[in-house]
């Protein structure tokens, strides 16, 4: 196929040079034009859209990259043809108040209780009344407590409460603000949908300067109180939006909410904070992206999510590159990214891939560790990049799995994903690579290093590994990475037979490999397996 001339050729020689407009960017030649992932029908275009931040205009590029308290976001994708799917459209956004955008379940607990103690009751469990609406709610203490004031009065008495604490008490949600503005540069429109009366949540909204970012403020009370267990106020909301559901965002911190707005069809973001008491397991499960607190959210991550569908055909071979202080030979990162369909640099990884004169698709993660030079390189090279802040819960190479993922959902391909660069330095880091590998349920993971490979071999995923004709004389190690892990071994000095594993115990360390024929099966559980041997690199 032809190369455009803006794409570097890598042949023999090594990298040809392209003059960009970031300066000289040596590209590989799996970054030239093709069919995306050899499936017909995708045509690729690359694209850079400046989508807001200080100082910046929608459309425009900013002044400077400086450093302000959000910087300016790009947002670059690729443009696919008829048969492809390129970065996820976003619509519209519908946001709860609550617990959400402002930091507020703490008064409303208080505020229960005060309702009920200034009408000479014992409080009422929050849970048992927090996804009512609040009319509900007044009726349950007038009909359940016995509280002789009408609903009416209740709801009144309380509102009044409600208005006064939202006026005084009530702080935004760290980092609100500015994903609010980040969504209206990039012409998102919102609306705000809660179980609090929307009288109560304008006063709320003009309180914290809100009001102009919302196109519509809905509330259960006007879908006939029907509360947050149902769909009707995402549906409503959605409905003014004018947009349609698998294109639309609901940013939600409540369990029942994000379960709610999922099964109606809705893409959901599960937002939980250190103090309400929002556990993580019944909030992840149930959403599409988990984040903890709007700095960790940002509209390029949102574009490159992908829900996951089924897949089929070969698996899309995903290189990442981490961003470890002993990277891997330039020679080998060249090799690697030759084989992949689709790289992903991690934050520091863009030194390794700049010196490889590997191009990445996406440029992902908070760039603390990666050098200034290298950095800009990458944002200039990659189709895609995708910011972090450096204070967050997720490592940068978690972000790059997910990166990969969504990749392979949009191409509807089962996930093979090679790991380089991510040796070296920090034992706990070490460690707990191996368990993203292991937890990433892709059809095939590993790491390859110019002295050793492993791979996750498990019984629900690659259950088998032959280790090839130039194994015979490397050391080979099995660790079981799950409970109940049996294995078998062959062609080695010591082999094993449907042998049981202790988690992480040392049993399989050091065999030796005596046959070309040599491989390990998992028959249950998981292992990291590793080959260990001096490996031959082009340098």
């Amino acid at each position: 196929m032809e190369k455009s001339p803006s794409e570097a050729v890598w042949g023999p020689s090594g990298p040809a040079r392209s003059d960009r407009s970031c300066g000289f960017v040596p590209a590989p030649s799996h970054r030239a034009p093709k069919s995306h992932g050899s499936k017909p029908g995708f045509v690729l275009a690359r694209r850079q859209i400046w989508i807001g931040g200080p100082n910046c205009s929608p459309g425009a590029p900013p002044p400077c990259l400086g450093a302000p308290a959000r910087p300016p976001v790009a947002i670059n994708y690729d443009v696919l043809g008829a048969e492809g799917r390129g970065a996820m459209e976003i619509a519209g956004a519908i946001f709860d108040c609550d617990g959400t955008l402002v930091d507020s379940m703490g008064m409303w607990a208080h505020a229960w209780d005060w309702l009920a103690e200034r009408h000479g009751k014992d409080p009422v469990p929050l849970s048992r009344i927090e996804s009512l609406s609040l009319r509900d709610t007044c009726s349950y203490f007038h009909d359940e407590l016995g509280i002789p004031d009408s609903t009416g009065e209740l709801y009144e008495e309380l509102c009044a409460h409600v208005r006064d604490a939202y006026e005084h008490e009530v702080a935004l949600m760290p980092g609100a603000r500015e994903f609010l503005d980040e969504l209206a540069s990039a012409g998102v429109p919102m609306v705000l949908a809660s179980s609090t009366p929307v009288r109560e949540l304008r006063c709320c909204l003009d309180v914290h300067g809100l009001s102009r970012y919302f196109a519509d403020v809905v509330s259960t009370e006007d879908v006939g109180g029907r509360d947050k267990e149902f769909p009707d106020v995402y549906l409503e909301a959605a409905r003014r939006l004018g947009a349609p559901r698998e294109a639309t965002w609901v940013f939600e911190d409540a369990p029942f909410g994000v379960r709610t707005a999922r099964r109606a069809g809705f893409a959901v973001v599960g937002l939980i904070n250190d103090h309400d008491g929002r556990r993580e397991e019944d909030v992840r499960p149930f959403c599409d992206v988990f984040v903890h607190g709007f700095a960790e959210l940002s509209v390029p991550l949102l574009r490159d999510y992908e829900r996951p569908v089924p897949v089929h055909g070969a698996p899309l071979a995903a290189l990442v590159v981490a961003g470890s202080p002993e990277p891997s030979s330039p020679g080998l990162l060249a090799v690697l990214a030759d084989e992949a369909d689709y790289v992903i640099c991690a934050d520091g990884g863009a030194d390794a891939c700049r010196a490889a004169g590997v191009a990445p698709d996406v440029f992902c993660g908070d760039s603390d560790s990666a050098s200034s030079e290298a950095a800009a390189w990458a944002r200039a090279a990659a189709r895609t990049c995708v910011g972090f802040p450096s204070e967050k819960y997720a490592t940068d190479l978690s972000l790059a799995l997910d990166c990969a993922r969504h990749e392979a959902s949009r191409q509807a391909r089962p996930l093979a994903i090679t790991l380089t660069c991510a040796s070296g330095g920090r034992p706990d880091h070490a460690l707990a690579v191996v368990g993203l590998l292991a937890g990433s349920g892709a059809a095939r993971a590993r790491i390859v290093e110019d002295a050793y490979e492993m791979r996750i071999v498990s019984a629900a995923g690659e259950s088998r590994w032959y280790l090839g004709p130039d194994a015979p004389g490397a050391t080979f190690s099995a660790v079981a990475v799950a409970p109940d892990t049996r294995i078998d071994e062959r062609g080695m000095r010591w082999e094993l037979d449907d042998h049981p594993m202790g988690l992480l115990d040392d049993l399989g360390i050091s065999n030796v490999v005596t046959s070309p024929d040599a491989e390990v099966a998992c028959r249950a559980g998981a292992v990291a397996a590793f080959l260990l041997r001096a490996t031959k690199t082009p340098q």
